[in-house]
């Protein structure tokens, strides 16, 4: 990046962004409100993760901030917080962001210094609140407004509000430092004021969970303009219990975040439409773009509804009554680690297989015994992954084109491994690394995948037409071919053997209706190979193998 302004544009959200990160997990344990589903921190860091990477793009076209031009800036970075954004907490972030950016425009040739400030965060609470059919006080919401006319206040009685043409960098930065000194003091006593106003809160023992993460990022920010360690800010823990807040959104299970792209978008119309199918709705944006956030039971319903109106795009679903008990299984037992760099999501069909992929570390998506889960299924499950970038395991031919799409759609770095079976799943699994990005795993799983041979043994439904098996009879798989049927531990022998070929270990997912017992199995496969025998509970298979 070469243009100085921008790079100090940028390293003043970095800041913030970096001290929210921080402090990412003590943000969503105070998560309670609207509902207790404890991402509150995840998604502002989303929103402002999109936003820096925003101002990485346009440094990238080699031109100063004065040839790109203030106006193209900051609309880009406020359109990039808008299709960044999710969550209630993060859509209102998003807002707050786009006031703030709308009033930068609104005054060309203006430098930014406290009156400006003022004014951008006047508006950005402004834009907030409009954004919110049922604004809730004692959320981040009322910060934003008790910080604005702290600041309005705190300006009208400065000589000079303004800064001058000529002004040094550094006394521009203690200008706008010094007044944003003012806006955290009064959001950390925002912050604390805050269960007085809202009863979940007060009911929970918490503050805000969104409030406190924006003066965690004013820190940051005011660190930065000072050249020091982010400001202190309150710590708080959240209680160890379970908290239910008394809220519609409870009847809802998925929390659905999708943008609409096209023309002559209108959000008032559009938050009319979207009512009948969830609560907690909020459409923003402008006659080309919106950004939806809504509780729903049926995420599909209600992105369809844009079907000939625009192109949906970013869509991301979390289920809320898991992230709830997540929550407060986190909070009843030992605090977690550090977050992991890349995440497991692990598609399943069988109890057993379950407990193994949840052994490595995945999160599990049930495909049933057909292994046929739904986009929005794997999506949710993406979300519900802990760490910044994901590895998707279909296990089943039959789930890729899912898998795909929900890469397609997330928000998060995700990446596929087109495994075609449990078995192969669970090899490929036990060598991922936590630390390595989604990118490194995947081609670390592919490699890993082009040396396996995969196979399975299964009942036959149905007598075969040419007379090789009939129902009821073993048959044996490698790959896709069909080499061994009928009687069935001669089927097993032959199966093993032509799978085993050159291999050293063979990993069996053993069925619920598997005929042979494990020593059994153990007795039919070649003597030079070791047999990992484990209880997978699948439906549709005796036995799922995989060699390596």
């Amino acid at each position: 990046m070469t243009d100085p302004n921008l790079l100090r544009l940028r390293a003043l959200v970095a800041a913030g962004l970096a001290e929210l990160e921080a402090r990412r997990q003590e943000v969503n344990d105070l998560n309670v409100f609207p509902v207790a589903d404890g991402d509150t921190g995840d998604n502002m860091a989303l929103t402002l993760r999109s936003v820096l990477e925003e101002l990485d793009r346009l440094a990238q076209s080699d031109q100063s901030l004065d040839e790109i031009g203030r106006d193209q800036i900051v609309e880009s970075v406020g359109r990039a917080a808008l299709l960044g954004a999710r969550g209630n907490s993060g859509v209102i972030l998003s807002q707050l962001i786009r006031g703030a950016t709308e009033e930068l425009i609104a005054r060309p040739g203006e430098l930014i210094g406290p009156a400006l400030i003022a004014a951008g965060m006047a508006r950005a609470a402004d834009r907030a609140y409009g954004s919110v059919r049922e604004p809730a006080e004692g959320t981040m919401l009322t910060v934003a407004r008790e910080m604005a006319a702290r600041l309005s206040s705190e300006v009208a009685n400065l000589d000079d509000a303004r800064v001058q043409p000529g002004t040094a960098q550094e006394e521009q930065d203690q200008l706008i430092a010094n007044v944003l000194e003012y806006a955290l003091e009064t959001g950390r006593d925002s912050v604390r004021r805050g269960p007085q106003l809202l009863p979940a809160l007060r009911e929970a023992g918490v503050v805000d969970s969104g409030a406190h993460a924006i003066t965690i990022i004013l820190s940051g920010v005011l660190g930065q303009l000072r050249g020091q360690p982010p400001a202190e800010i309150d710590r708080y823990a959240a209680p160890a219990r379970t908290h239910r807040p008394e809220h519609d959104s409870e009847t809802y299970r998925y929390c659905t975040n999708f943008a609409v792209t096209g023309t002559g978008l209108d959000a008032a119309a559009w938050r009319e439409r979207l009512e009948a199918h969830g609560d907690s709705l909020l459409v923003v944006g402008d006659q080309t773009t919106l950004k939806i956030h809504i509780h729903t039971d049926d995420p599909e319903a209600a992105t369809a509804l844009f079907d000939e109106i625009g192109e949906v795009s970013r869509l991301d679903i979390a289920d809320m009554h898991q992230q709830v008990e997540q929550r407060a299984h986190r909070l009843a037992h030992e605090p977690e680690g550090p977050a992991a760099r890349c995440g497991v999501v692990a598609v399943h069909s069988g109890p057993g297989a379950g407990i193994l992929f949840t052994e490595q570390g995945a999160v599990v998506v049930d495909g049933g015994p057909t292994m046929n889960p739904a986009t929005a299924d794997l999506l949710s499950a993406i979300h519900a992954c802990s760490a910044d970038e994901v590895v998707v395991l279909p296990n089943s031919p039959n789930v890729h084109m899912a898998a795909d799409r929900a890469a397609q759609l997330s928000e998060k770095p995700t990446r596929v491994i087109p495994t075609r079976s449990q078995a192969e799943g669970l090899s490929i699994a036990a060598l991922l690394e936590s630390d390595a990005s989604a990118e490194e795993n995947a081609d670390a799983g592919a490699a890993q995948l082009a040396g396996l041979r995969s196979g399975g043994i299964a009942e036959a439904a149905k007598d075969d037409a040419s007379g090789r098996f009939r129902k009821g009879d073993a048959l044996g798989y490698v790959g896709d071919e069909l080499v061994a049927w009928g009687e069935r531990e001669a089927t097993v022998r032959t199966t093993l053997a032509q799978l085993a070929e050159g291999a050293e270990l063979v990993t069996c997912l053993v069925g619920a209706g598997a005929p042979l017992g494990d020593d059994e199995l153990r007795s039919l496969a070649p003597d030079e190979i070791e047999l990992e025998v484990l209880d997978g509970g699948q439906q549709a298979w005796w036995w799922l193998l995989a060699a390596e």
